[in-house]
C-alpha cells in the first residue's frame, strides 16, 4: 500500500488567499502530501496532459485534485470536462472545492465526472475542518482504479 505521504495532491486555485489557507489547513491537519499547485485551468492542463511541447512528456498522476471552478483562462467545469475526456486522468479523483454554491455548477460538476463537490466554508474553523475530512476520506479511505 502506498504510503499516504507518497499521494500527491494538484490544487488548482487562482486566489492568494484561498491558497494559502487551503495550504495552511492541509499542513495544520497533518496532511503532508506533495501539494502542486496550478494557479488557472492552462497550467492545471498542461501540468496533467502535457499540453505543451512535448507529448513524450510522463507526469506521475496526483492522487488527489483539489479544483476550483472560477479560474481565468479556462474554467473548472472545462479542465475537468478535458480530464475526464482522457484516459489517463479520466479516473483520477476530482474534488470541486470552490465558493459556487449555484444549482447549476453542482449539476454540471457531476455530470462532467467530480467525485465531490464542496462549498468552500467562510468561516476558519469549519474551513479547518472541511480539509480535515476531505484529507481523511481521499487519501486514507478512498481506493482509485489506478
Amino acid at each position: 500500500m502506498t504510503n499516504i505521504e507518497e499521494k500527491t495532491i494538484l490544487l488548482v486555485e487562482d486566489n492568494g488567499d484561498d491558497e494559502a489557507l487551503m495550504l495552511r489547513a492541509l499542513k495544520k491537519n497533518g496532511i503532508a502530501n506533495e501539494i502542486i499547485v496550478a494557479r488557472d485551468g492552462a497550467e492545471a492542463l498542461e501540468y496533467l496532459l502535457g499540453t505543451g511541447n512535448d507529448p513524450e512528456n510522463k507526469i506521475e498522476l496526483p492522487e488527489l485534485i483539489l479544483l476550483d471552478l472560477k479560474l481565468p483562462k479556462i474554467d473548472g467545469l472545462e479542465v475537468l470536462r478535458r480530464l475526464r475526456a482522457d484516459e489517463r486522468t479520466q479516473y483520477v479523483p476530482v474534488v470541486v472545492l470552490t465558493t459556487s454554491s449555484e444549482q447549476r455548477d453542482i449539476v454540471d460538476s457531476y455530470d462532467l465526472g467530480a467525485n465531490s463537490y464542496v462549498t468552500k466554508p467562510v468561516d476558519f474553523n469549519e474551513f479547518m475542518e472541511a480539509t480535515r475530512q476531505l484529507g481523511t476520506y481521499w487519501l486514507l479511505l478512498n481506493r482509485t482504479a489506478s
